[in-house]
């Protein structure tokens, strides 16, 4: 009896040890919470979350057809190298075939946490690689899955793509709700009014916009294609800006429940959770986007965006510069540069014309 009476004893002095260990841990975390916030947070994604989200994203784990699955990057020197992926935004409604409404090759620098996002119009007219034709860069997705619409992107910039993200933008509603909303950055009120189209009005300047609210955003094509794609990124970038909120982190098993059979990529589980880390531990992403416009005409009686060759020139170059490993932070190509050089060019010409004239003056004096 003494023995069972002394074991429970024990036990109790055990628990009672492990509870205060608890406590003074939560003291600490409480008190240095805001210090140590990320890497508190990194610990706390390694200790609780990170297995069970690798679980969740082996689900969505798709490797292309007919190409061997894909190693983690070389690390060099415990430094992640920068990548490429096409992000193929879904939208696919109630007995409609898939079409990829979205289309944008992105590179990460996730040393530095930066992000360029190049936006291709659905409607632009390419050779559609493996159907010997020229058609709509979105009918690729519809024609061949990511692998056909991976291999039309490569063929149309002539940059190889390391990975594909497909995200079916109706599971992005659930996700939008579950984070409370999102920030969009709407200045007048939103309304989707042809007799053809889908109606709805969002209004403007509110604070958070609800899933269904930011879809509708998504699908707004009553301005124009070019601008319907501008949204696709501020979207993006609006969803990743709240997820990164340290409030947040505990909710990233969920949100995979969420998007479920909505997503899939060919990026390994493992890669995926020592990318969020290292997001995690870094500065706030700096996401910069850039659109190759186009002019609009008809073929056939069908309407086809052709790509405005300097700016699918240039978009070559910031993806060259973006994913070269030895380009430096101060040296990365920003898809403002084109127009910061041209406004430099007019000051110079400016200043000269009114040196010019200055002196012209003089001599007259």
């Amino acid at each position: 009896m003494m023995k069972q009476r002394d074991k429970r004893v024990k036990k109790k002095g055990s628990r009672g040890k492990k509870a205060l260990i608890v406590l003074l841990a939560l003291v600490v975390l409480g008190a240095g919470g805001y210090l140590f916030r990320k890497p508190l947070a990194v610990m706390a994604f390694d200790l609780f979350l990170s297995g069970q989200v690798e679980k969740k994203l082996e689900k969505s784990y798709a490797p292309l057809e007919g190409e061997q699955a894909k190693p983690k990057p070389v690390v060099k020197e415990q430094k992640m190298e920068p990548f490429s992926a096409l992000l193929l935004g879904v939208d696919q409604r109630a007995n409609e075939p898939a079409r990829s409404d979205t289309m944008i090759y992105a590179v990460v620098r996730p040393e530095e946490s930066k992000v360029l996002l190049v936006s291709i119009p659905r409607d632009t007219y390419t050779e559609i690689v493996g159907r010997d034709k020229e058609d709509k860069i979105n009918h690729a997705y519809a024609f061949g899955g990511e692998k056909m619409a991976k291999d039309t992107v490569e063929n149309f910039l002539g940059s190889p793509v390391d990975y594909y993200a497909a995200i079916n933008f109706e599971g992005l509603r659930e996700v939008v709700d579950a984070l409370g909303g999102i920030e969009l950055p709407i200045t007048k009120d939103i309304v989707n009014k042809q007799k053809d189209h889908e109606k709805f009005t969002i209004k403007a300047g509110k604070p958070l916009y609800d899933g269904q609210e930011a879809l509708n955003y998504t699908r707004y094509r009553e301005d124009s294609d070019f601008n319907r794609t501008k949204r696709h990124q501020v979207f993006l970038s609006a969803i990743v800006d709240r997820m990164l909120k340290l409030d947040q982190v505990s909710k990233i098993p969920d949100l995979m429940d969420m998007l479920g059979e909505n997503f899939k990529t060919d990026m390994m589980p493992s890669y995926i959770i020592d990318l969020s880390k290292k997001v995690l531990l870094g500065d706030a992403p700096s996401i910069n986007g850039f659109t190759i416009m186009g002019e609009g005409f008809r073929k056939n009686g069908v309407y086809y965006d052709a790509a405005n060759e300097e700016d699918l020139e240039f978009a070559k170059q910031l993806i060259t510069n973006w994913t070269d490993p030895d380009t430096k932070t101060e040296q990365l190509l920003m898809p403002d540069a084109r127009e910061k050089a041209a406004d430099e060019a007019e000051n110079g010409t400016k200043d000269t014309n009114e040196k010019e004239s200055a002196g012209t003056s003089a001599q007259a004096k």
